[in-house]
């Protein structure tokens, strides 16, 4: 069984690498935070001192960072992965990322006769706990079949999406519509609201009806949006930004004009700017709400409810 290195034990990385370890593959860890590792090390991981020391400790590698400058830093840095990686190695990188590094990282690493895959997920925290994450993967189908039984071990929902960089394109477009459509959503609630309609009958509607049974994105609405109250966060604004920008400059890059997605970064940073990076990303909606002079409140809704709604609706699915 191939030794797996892992760097990056944040939110997301937390979780992938204990179902990583759960599925007992012999596990190397590196975090800048010490204390994040300590649980690894104390099932039986080994702890290195830096990327490189991952690399030459393993046979394939993976990074969970939070965005392009951290992946170059820790890919290509001095004491980076490159510098340590081994003839035949395997680097993955899971972050959330700029496609045009990855495809320029890859030339770097296949020098050195290792292959490089992207590999961004989509879950969220308590999906990369419980094993339920999409994974996008690009790069060589040969090696992507080869360590697909890992990439298993923290995704249920593993696919190959093509050439490198194919991974990252998908993750931001996924990322792009589910803004586009979580402002799709504020709109048509406080509408519905404003005109007369209780917020949880028209919830209930929406979920019913065709919309429910093409997206789940509005599941969240009885933990934030109803009850006005938007932590701890599924995903942080902070970081929805970072996403929602990587696609816009995707879309500058191969001249697609995007003015949903534009409209979706502009509402993240007028959010930021008032403070909110630290909270969920849905409280985007509350400008919504602030617009239409309206509150979409239900407070007798709660997360148990709402599931017991839709297990008991699968046509809401």
């Amino acid at each position: 069984m191939e030794t797996v290195g892992f760097i990056g034990l944040g939110n997301m990385g937390m979780g992938m690498a204990a179902n990583i370890q759960k599925a007992d593959y012999p596990l190397v860890v590196y975090d800048v935070r010490q204390a994040a590792t300590q649980p690894f090390v104390t099932a039986g991981a080994r702890q290195a001192g830096s990327p490189a020391e991952v690399a030459r400790l393993s046979d394939v590698v993976l990074t969970s960072l939070p965005g392009p400058r951290e992946v170059e830093a820790v890919a290509l840095g001095a004491d980076g992965v490159l510098a340590g990686i081994r003839e035949g190695g395997i680097y993955v990188d899971l972050s959330t990322s700029r496609p045009t590094l990855i495809r320029q990282i890859e030339p770097q690493f296949r020098a050195k006769g290792a292959h490089v895959l992207d590999a961004p997920v989509s879950g969220g925290k308590s999906g990369a706990a419980s094993r339920n994450l999409a994974v996008m993967v690009g790069g060589e189908q040969e090696i992507f079949e080869r360590i697909k039984p890992l990439l298993d071990a923290f995704g249920d929902k593993v696919f190959y999406a093509g050439a490198i960089g194919a991974g990252s394109v998908c993750k931001l477009v996924h990322n792009m519509i589910g803004h586009g459509v979580r402002q799709a959503i504020a709109e048509g609630l406080t509408l519905g609201v404003k005109a007369g309609v209780e917020a949880e009958a028209l919830w209930q509607c929406v979920r019913r009806g065709a919309l429910g049974r093409m997206s789940s994105l509005h599941d969240g609405m009885p933990r934030t949006v109803f009850r006005g109250t938007f932590e701890p966060p599924s995903f942080l604004l902070s970081l929805a930004r970072k996403d929602i920008s990587l696609a816009t400059e995707l879309g500058r890059e191969f001249d697609v004009p995007m003015p949903v997605a534009n409209l979706a970064e502009q509402l993240c940073i007028e959010s930021l700017n008032r403070g909110w990076g630290d909270l969920d990303s849905s409280i985007t909606f509350l400008l919504q709400e602030e617009a239409a002079g309206v509150e979409v409140r239900a407070p007798q809704v709660d997360v148990e409810r709402a599931a017991r709604f839709i297990s008991t609706h699968p046509d809401a699915e």
